[in-house]
């Protein structure tokens, strides 16, 4: 005679469906994840990239005009102007009661110096006023006295601007932030581009194979040539 088997209960079915429903969520969960990660990663990549191109492209270029200044004529024009401003803005006693804004807006009006007043120094005898721009300087000697003074305006040529913004010399703030960007813009891409190669079996080993050896060059460089 067999023994009748014990029906399940209803508590017992439920919790098992229960089960099977999680843990199967769980894993089209997971599976979308890894469906939309790759997809996500290959889209930040490919239109940030061409988003900042030509960020990429000009610090690139400018990279190597820079590191190879000496494959360029030397472009730099001088010229050197004279004249005269109000006396009594320079001849006080006080140094600190010499009249700078009325100064500069003088020589801005006069001369056009162009890029920002980088120094503005006084002594005894003399005031003496700096502009500083990408491949531009301008500087200004003044006789306290008098009021007279002659301006020295160097332009040094396309090379010399380009090759200064690259540094971010004398660019001011806002050129500022578009170096940060542009560092932005090139570590995503990076880091995207890596995360994509995560993605690819076939070539995952080979790529972050040749990514340690790339990192390794690198170090070996620093470490023998300084």
């Amino acid at each position: 005679m067999e023994t009748p088997r014990s029906q399940p209960q209803p508590w017992t079915t439920a919790r098992k469906e229960a089960t099977v429903n999680t843990r199967g969520r769980a894993s089209d969960g997971n599976a979308a994840w890894q469906r939309q990660m790759p997809a996500l990663a290959r889209w930040v990549h490919l239109y940030l990239s061409m988003f900042s191109f030509a960020l990429v492209l000009f610090f690139a270029v400018t990279g190597l005009t820079l590191n190879h200044a000496d494959w360029f004529e030397d472009a730099s024009r001088t010229a050197e102007y004279k004249g005269k401003l109000n006396a009594s803005w320079t001849n006080v006693a006080d140094t600190s009661k010499v009249n700078k804004l009325a100064i500069v807006e003088h020589l801005r009006a006069a001369n056009h110096p162009k890029g920002a007043m980088s120094d503005f120094r006084i002594d005894a005898a003399e005031c003496s006023v700096a502009f500083r721009g990408p491949g531009y300087t301008a500087d200004v000697f003044i006789n306290r006295s008098t009021g007279a003074y002659q301006l020295t305006e160097t332009k040094m040529g396309l090379v010399a601007v380009i090759n200064d913004l690259h540094k971010g010399r004398d660019t001011g703030k806002t050129w500022s932030l578009v170096i940060d960007a542009s560092a932005i813009f090139m570590t995503v891409v990076s880091l995207t581009g890596l995360l994509l190669l995560l993605f690819l079996k076939k070539r995952r080993t080979s790529g972050l194979l040749w990514t340690l050896i790339g990192l390794g060059v690198c170090v070996a460089l620093y470490v023998f040539l300084f």
